[in-house]
């Protein structure tokens, strides 16, 4: 006759049995400021579009008393309209790496999206720009 080899295991409740992937979504964050490389973008402001998807992962699901337990909107907004205004970048590539950089410091975010349109520079078109995602190493694309 055969033994059975089951055992009984023990939940350890301080870790928990879930992970969160969540997303924060950002649609058409409207800034005027001056981007681009020609005399003329440097001189006078634009409209520029930004959208963003972030994923980020929690162990813990959202404690409704604790902002920190989210990756907030709000910061991230703050964020974006604060690194524009410290300098001119030359190329939407170069402020979505600025973006990329100050985003990822938060050790949870694990994906971004961002799209980044100039909505006034080329009079046959709504928008121009570019939509890059970047993601941590780790992660396979």
């Amino acid at each position: 006759m055969k033994k059975n080899n089951l055992r009984i295991v023990k939940i350890d409740k301080s870790k928990s049995l879930f992970n969160y992937e969540k997303k924060i979504l950002i649609n058409e964050l409207i800034l005027d400021l001056k981007l681009g490389y020609y005399n003329f973008e440097k001189e006078k402001s634009q409209k520029i579009k930004f959208s963003l998807e972030i994923d980020y992962e929690n162990k813990k699901p959202t404690n409704d008393k604790d902002i920190k337990s989210i990756v907030n909107y709000g910061t991230v907004v703050r964020l974006i309209t604060k690194l524009v205004k410290k300098k001119h970048y030359n190329f939407l590539e170069s402020l979505a790496e600025a973006v990329f950089d100050e985003l990822f410091k938060d050790k949870r975010i694990g994906k971004i999206m961002l799209k980044i349109e100039k909505l006034e520079i080329l009079k046959d078109c709504s928008s121009v720009g570019i939509q890059i995602t970047k993601k941590r190493s780790h992660d396979k694309f």
